[in-house]
């Protein structure tokens, strides 16, 4: 396999809670031809200082998640583009194995799991029961990884999307013909909610633009973001197996789908 850089790009906003971690896992990935991007939108905190520690390139942007990656793929130099959330880990294989992905295996972008921190909170456990069901899950998972020519040929994160822009990216590649693959290591999420308020608040500001991501996505967009998914239903043992994170699942899905329907709601009005 040869020697392409690898540009990971995270976005951040007053990220400092959990930043140190993201990119200390991020210069310590087996691969080692990779340089890191911070793009940031003006925090206020120690996001800026703790960036320019670790990254080799660090830019300021005013926008959300999706312009922001987009602006920090622009001032990339790698064949590959990883996108890495600010309040993620990565194990040290990652970039190794998508990279194998693609160059070996002739992949044009590579889906990477995203587990949560069950040592956060009981939600963080819900939510790892929930997110485990859709490993290597062909509906309920977007690509991380990419080939950059790849990425802007299907023209990168649609800038105008605040929720589900992940799922949105993914399907354009599909629809485009492009290949994507499954790797066995993974992330994980350590910004995960502390209580059933934090997730209401998080699922309010998506909902409140939900709707520009089924407008482009009308088909299968309602299938994403659907509270009844098959993934569920090919997982049903592991619910089975944890009644008492089974029932907190459950109380979880009402909050965050009330919670966003109340901000569609608002946005309409």
């Amino acid at each position: 396999m040869s020697k392409p850089l690898v540009s990971v790009v995270v976005p951040t906003f007053n990220s400092e809670r959990f930043l140190e971690r993201c990119l200390e896992s991020i210069r310590a990935q087996t691969y080692p031809n990779i340089e890191v991007i911070v793009v940031d939108n003006y925090s206020t905190d120690k996001t800026s200082k703790i960036a320019e520690k670790y990254a080799h390139l660090v830019l300021l942007r005013d926008s959300e998640r999706s312009a922001s990656v987009n602006f920090g793929v622009g001032h990339a130099c790698g064949m590959y583009i990883y996108r890495v959330d600010s309040d993620s880990c990565v194990e040290p294989n990652v970039v190794e194995e998508a990279l194998r992905k693609c160059e070996v295996e002739g992949f044009d972008a590579v889906c990477v799991h995203n587990t949560s921190d069950p040592s956060v909170s009981f939600w963080a456990k819900v939510r790892k029961l929930e997110r485990d069901c859709y490993v290597n899950d062909k509906l309920n998972v977007a690509a991380r990884f990419f080939r950059k020519e790849v990425f802007e040929k299907v023209g990168g994160f649609n800038e105008n999307l605040v929720a589900a822009e992940d799922y949105d990216l993914h399907n354009r590649l599909l629809k485009n013909g492009f290949r994507i693959g499954y790797i066995e290591s993974k992330e994980l999420h350590v910004g995960e909610p502390r209580s059933l308020l934090e997730v209401a608040r998080k699922h309010y500001y998506y909902g409140k633009t939900v709707k520009r991501f089924l407008d482009v996505n009308p088909e299968k967009g309602i299938r994403q973001i659907s509270p009844l998914r098959s993934a569920f239903i090919k997982n049903r043992k592991n619910f089975a197996k944890n009644p008492s994170l089974t029932v907190g699942f459950i109380v979880y899905q009402i909050v965050r789908y009330s919670a966003a329907e109340l901000g569609l709601l608002v946005s309409k009005i």
